[in-house]
């Protein structure tokens, strides 16, 4: 499954999670923390249950953030979410494995974990290790707040945060989800971060607003042009193949081995959305 658009919605928010289950995010994470006030969790915790009984999610991912262990809630969020029809836990806030560790005993679900402490970030590559995990979100905001940067439409302060994140991510080979972007009137600003996040190497960026969803599927989808120059790629390296070469050239530019292994992720991941867009498949 693709993880281009990862939507948050308020647990507590009966209508947005009505409306979640026909939007075209590729995921949803049904939110029990940040996202739903102290006495509002209980009655949350029970519409949750009843909300993902229904059918509907159209073999979209649906996750749920539950709150933390340490809060008067998170226990017993883990214990409903046993019987619940969702796919993983967000865990929020995690500092370390142990972290994991402790939501992992009370679970069988896969694990997600927030990445969004400086803790968390100096400890990414064990917290990436851990065998039950699925998962990294970046929590941007959180992360600003503690580490007290000013905010900047380039998101500069983050980016070693951010790289440094993804990098251990990639080493344990566990999805990576850029965090929210806070304009929501600003599309252009919208745009620019999942630009920014696709090129660092995010497989998608999480949401606050349904209306952000667009332009996360469009950007992080591969475009036209690069479903094509895939397919070139890939025939010119099995042409000089097969004449007992191993480099090409396309457009100009050397194509070896490794580049055919981006070609053909662009080329699977295509197909994946295609698929999922229209139950046709894209060929290669």
């Amino acid at each position: 499954m693709p993880f281009r658009s990862v939507l948050y919605v308020p647990a507590s928010n009966l209508r947005a999670m009505e409306k979640a289950r026909s939007l075209p995010c590729d995921a949803v994470i049904y939110d029990l923390e940040d996202a739903v006030a102290p006495a509002a969790k209980e009655a949350a915790r029970k519409s949750l249950g009843a909300a993902l009984a229904k059918a509907g999610s159209q073999g979209r991912t649906r996750l749920v953030r539950v709150n933390g262990l340490g809060s008067p809630w998170g226990d017993a969020d883990l214990s409903a979410s046993e019987a619940w029809d969702c796919d993983g836990v967000v865990v929020p806030k995690v500092d370390g494995p142990a972290d994991l560790d402790a939501v992992a005993v009370r679970t069988a679900r896969p694990l997600w974990a927030m990445i969004e402490t400086a803790r968390g970030v100096l400890a990414a590559n064990e917290i990436c290790a851990h065998p039950r995990l699925a998962g990294i979100i970046m929590g941007t905001n959180d992360l600003a707040r503690e580490i007290g940067l000013r905010a900047r439409a380039d998101r500069m302060p983050l980016w070693t945060a951010l790289q440094g994140t993804l990098l251990a991510a990639r080493a344990r080979g566990v999805l990576a989800i850029d965090g929210v972007c806070n304009a929501l009137d600003d599309t252009a600003r919208l745009v620019a971060e999942c630009e920014q996040g696709r090129d660092m190497g995010f497989d998608g960026k999480s949401l606050i607003h349904p209306a952000q969803i667009g332009a996360a599927n469009r950007v992080f989808a591969p475009s036209a042009e690069e479903i094509d120059l895939a397919r070139r790629q890939i025939a010119a390296h099995e042409a000089v193949l097969a004449q007992g070469q191993g480099v090409a050239v396309v457009d100009g530019e050397i194509v070896e081995a490794l580049h055919i292994q981006s070609a053909q992720a662009t080329l699977d991941l295509a197909r994946i959305i295609e698929a999922g867009i229209t139950g046709k498949k894209v060929t290669s």
